[in-house]
C-alpha cells in the first residue's frame, strides 16, 4: 500500500492535538482493544454480537498485511481512533472506522475517513454500516458517500455506501 503524500508515517492531522499515522504491527493489540471498546455501542444498538467484537489478533494481522491501517493518537500518544482500507481492483474498501467513546463528536471520524482516502488512492470508495446507525450514515453522507444497497447479514440490516474519487485522487 502507498505511504501517501505525508511520507512513511504521517497520514494527517486534526485541528486539535491528534495526529493520524500509519499503524505499525506493534500497534495492532491496542487497535484491537479499541475496536472492542468502540464497537460495543454498535452491538448494543443492533442487539447482537457483531463481527468486530469477535475478531482475533491473528485476523487483524492478516488485514494489516493486505491493506492499510491508520491510527489516531492524542498528544500523549494514546490511541483514540483507527480506520482500515484495502484496495480491490479500482475500489478501496474502507472498514472499521472507530473513535474512542471519549473522543466522539469532535471531527475525528471525519478526519480519519479523509486520511484513509488520501493514503489509499482509488477510483471508488466503499463501506458499510448498520441501517440503525443514523449518525454513521449522516457522517458518511456528509463526506460524499451515497447508499447504493442494503443487505441483511446475521440479522443486521447493513447499508452499503460508495463515493467516487475526485479526479486527482484516483491511482
Amino acid at each position: 500500500m502507498p505511504n501517501g503524500p505525508w511520507g512513511k508515517n504521517m497520514v494527517g492531522q486534526t485541528d486539535g492535538n491528534v495526529r493520524i499515522l500509519r499503524a505499525e504491527e506493534r500497534d495492532l493489540p491496542a487497535v484491537l482493544q479499541l475496536q472492542y471498546l468502540a464497537f460495543r455501542s454498535e452491538a448494543e444498538r443492533c442487539g447482537c454480537e457483531i463481527p468486530p467484537l469477535r475478531q482475533t489478533l491473528e485476523e487483524l494481522k492478516g488485514e494489516y498485511v493486505r491493506g492499510f491501517i491508520a491510527k489516531a493518537v492524542d498528544g500523549e500518544g494514546r490511541l483514540v481512533g483507527s480506520v482500515r482500507a484495502v484496495r480491490e481492483g479500482e475500489s478501496v474498501l474502507v472498514g472499521k472506522l472507530m473513535v474512542h467513546p471519549d473522543h466522539r463528536g469532535k471531527g475525528l471520524g471525519r478526519a480519519l475517513l479523509g486520511a484513509i482516502e488520501r493514503a489509499v488512492p482509488g477510483r471508488r470508495y466503499e463501506l458499510f454500516t448498520s441501517a440503525l446507525s443514523q449518525s454513521n450514515i449522516a457522517l458518511y453522507t456528509s463526506c460524499g458517500y451515497a447508499a447504493y444497497r442494503e443487505d441483511a447479514v446475521a440479522g443486521v440490516l447493513l447499508v452499503w455506501m460508495e463515493k467516487k474519487a475526485a479526479a486527482g485522487n484516483a491511482f
